[in-house]
C-alpha cells in the first residue's frame, strides 16, 4: 500500500514512502521484531540473563545521633535553657541560678555572665526560668525569672552582667494579689521574634507579647488558662500549677502558639486588630482521649520556693460547661518552623507535625 509521504507524516514525524503490512511480535525483554525475522532468530525461553532492568525499592531512612562534644561540670542545678548565638561561635546555658557563656570549640571552660545566687540561700526569692540570645545582635540576650520579669542585658557592659539594660514586667492591679499571684506570674519560657523586635513570654495563665523598645507593659496579652482560675487550689494540690509550658512565634511574626492540657495547643493572631484564636489537639484521633497517670517529675528550685507541702492526686476534671480537661496529658513543648508555616508539637512520647 502506497501513501503520500506528506499526508502520512502526522504529529510532525517523517514517514517513509511505503509501509510494510507484515505483523510484528513483542519479545520478552521489551524488544520488538518482524515476524519474518523470528524464523531465523533463536531466543532463549528464559530471556537474556545479562540484561538488567532498574527496580524501584523503598526503605526507611534511619538517623543516628552521635555525641561530638560534652560540656560538663558548669551547672549545679538542672539546665532549663540553651541558646545559640548569632555569631556562630558561642552559646549560653542557663539553670536556676546561673547563665554560662560557652565557646563551641572549648568544652572544658565557660564564663559565668549572670549569677543570682545570694550569699545565704535562705534569702533566695527569685530564680532564672528561661534565657535566649537575640537573633541578630550577638551581644544581647534576655532571661526571665520566677517573679514574672524579663531582663534584657548587654554583654558589652561588663563581664558579669549584674545589671540589666531593660526590665519588662507588668504591674499588679491594686487589690488583686493572692496566695497564687506569684506562682502563676512565673514565666516558664521566653522567645524572640525572628526580627528581634518583639519578645514572647509564657506564664501559667497567659501569653504576653513585648516590644523591646517599650518596657512599660506588653503590647498584647492572650488568655490561655483563664478558665482554670477558679481551680487554682486544685492545681496547687496536684502540682499542675508548676507545669512549664513553652511558647513560639511563626516565622513571619503574625501568630503565636503555646500548649495546654488534654494535649491541646492554642494559636493566636498577633497582628494589630487580629481576633484569631484557634484550639487544636495533638492527636492522630482527636475524638479519642487516653488518660494516663505518668510518674511525678522532680521539681526545680522554682516550685520549692513557692511550696513546701504537696498532697492530692492528679485527675481529669470537668468544668461548669461540661468540657473535660485532663491534667495528666499536657503539651509542654512546641516549635514553629522559622520560614515555613508548620509547627511541631511534643505530647507524651509522640511528635506531631502540623502544616497550614
Amino acid at each position: 500500500m502506497n501513501m503520500d509521504p506528506i499526508k502520512a507524516s502526522g504529529n510532525g514525524g517523517i514517514a517513509s514512502s511505503s509501509f510494510s503490512s507484515s505483523p510484528k511480535t513483542n519479545l520478552a525483554n521489551g524488544d520488538c521484531s518482524d515476524q519474518s525475522e523470528t524464523n531465523n532468530l533463536s531466543f532463549p525461553p528464559g530471556g537474556i540473563s545479562s540484561l538488567r532492568l532498574p527496580v524501584v525499592t523503598s526503605s526507611e531512612t534511619s538517623l543516628l545521633a552521635r555525641c561530638r562534644r560534652v560540656y560538663a561540670h558548669a551547672h549545679d542545678y538542672h539546665i532549663n535553657s540553651i541558646s545559640n548565638n548569632s555569631d556562630g561561635e558561642t552559646f549560653i546555658s542557663a539553670d536556676d541560678l546561673r547563665i554560662n557563656l560557652w565557646n563551641l570549640e572549648i568544652s572544658n571552660q565557660s564564663f559565668n555572665i549572670v549569677d543570682v545566687k545570694p550569699t545565704n540561700m535562705e534569702d533566695l526569692t527569685e530564680v532564672i526560668t528561661s534565657a535566649e540570645f537575640h537573633p541578630t545582635h550577638c551581644n544581647m540576650l534576655a532571661y526571665s525569672s520566677s517573679k514574672g520579669s524579663i531582663r534584657l542585658i548587654d554583654l558589652r557592659q561588663s563581664a558579669l552582667c549584674d545589671s540589666h539594660s531593660k526590665l519588662f514586667e507588668e504591674q499588679e492591679a491594686p487589690g488583686s494579689r493572692s496566695f497564687f499571684t506569684e506562682i502563676i506570674a512565673s514565666i516558664s519560657d521566653v522567645k524572640f521574634a525572628r526580627d528581634g523586635r518583639y519578645l514572647l513570654s509564657r506564664d501559667y495563665m497567659t501569653l504576653k507579647l513585648w516590644d523591646i523598645n517599650m518596657d512599660s507593659g506588653p503590647v498584647s496579652t492572650f488568655q490561655v488558662h483563664e478558665y482554670l482560675r477558679p481551680k487554682l487550689c486544685d492545681l496547687y494540690e496536684n502540682d499542675s500549677i508548676f507545669d512549664k509550658f513553652e511558647c513560639c512565634l511563626s516565622g513571619d511574626g503574625n501568630r503565636v502558639a503555646t500548649g495546654s492540657y488534654s494535649n491541646l495547643f492554642r494559636i493566636f493572631g498577633s497582628t494589630t486588630g487580629s481576633t484569631e484564636a484557634t484550639t487544636l489537639e495533638a492527636s492522630k484521633n482527636p475524638m479519642r482521649r487516653q488518660v494516663q497517670t505518668p510518674s511525678r517529675p522532680s521539681r526545680s528550685l522554682t516550685s520549692s520556693i513557692s511550696r513546701v507541702v504537696r498532697r492530692g492526686a492528679e485527675s481529669p476534671t470537668v468544668d461548669a460547661n461540661g468540657n473535660s480537661f485532663d491534667f495528666t496529658t499536657k503539651l509542654l513543648h512546641l516549635a514553629w518552623h522559622p520560614s515555613e508555616n508548620s509547627i511541631a508539637c511534643a505530647a507524651a512520647n509522640s511528635l506531631y507535625m502540623y502544616y497550614a
